[in-house]
């Protein structure tokens, strides 16, 4: 019985140890990985809206609210995580950068900014998290793919796996249809949510 009482205190004191060791780690690599986070999110700005000098956040982002627009337009699988405005050099608003949430990825969560002018255009997306499979859903973080969604000004993109060209019109990654689909819904939701900020559809 002592052995077994001797053994337990051992047992407990070094989970003890082991979970003080733990948070004393996580306490001193928190802010490195919060600031490396925050540089890796101001580099996908400059890619997306390069033409802005600043990006400010929008202290009036709801959500909840953001969430529920997604929600009405049947975007039911995605969410809107953070807005910032972008601003050019004398301070004027020159479009927004819009982080999307995708749930259909076929490894988890795809995280996109997608930057978006004040008419509507898309400039760019840039991948914050994505996960997917190796050589078939990772090249959705491709400039070859990637690039499809740049400089187009539509209310909503569809892919394709026939290589049917036009406005909006994303070719499917081959093998990665899941992907494709999460990726364009999230660049969707962006848009959704871009349009009911400024008021209607792309400003032609």
């Amino acid at each position: 019985m002592k052995k077994i009482m001797k053994n337990t205190a051992i047992l407990t004191a070094i989970t003890l140890v082991a979970g003080m060791l733990l948070g004393f780690v996580y306490e001193i690599t928190k802010g490195p990985i919060e600031v490396a986070q925050e540089n890796a999110k101001q580099e996908a700005y400059k890619k997306v809206l390069p033409e802005a000098s600043l990006y400010e956040s929008d202290d009036s982002f709801d959500s909840n609210y953001a969430n529920q627009v997604l929600k009405e337009a049947g975007l039911l699988k995605n969410e809107i995580s953070e807005v910032a405005i972008a601003k050019d050099e004398e301070g004027s608003s020159c479009g927004y950068i819009i982080t999307a949430v995708s749930k259909e990825g076929y490894g988890g969560d795809i995280v996109i900014s997608v930057g978006i002018q004040q008419d509507g255009t898309v400039k760019g997306i840039e991948m914050l998290k994505i996960a997917e499979t190796a050589g078939l859903g990772m090249k959705a973080s491709e400039d070859a793919f990637k690039d499809q969604f740049k400089d187009q000004q539509v209310s909503y993109f569809q892919y394709t796996k026939s290589g049917e060209s036009g406005e909006g019109m994303i070719d499917a990654l081959s093998g990665a249809t899941i992907t494709t689909n999460a990726v364009t819904n999230a660049v969707n939701a962006a848009l959704v949510y871009f349009q009911n900020l400024t008021g209607g559809a792309v400003n032609e």
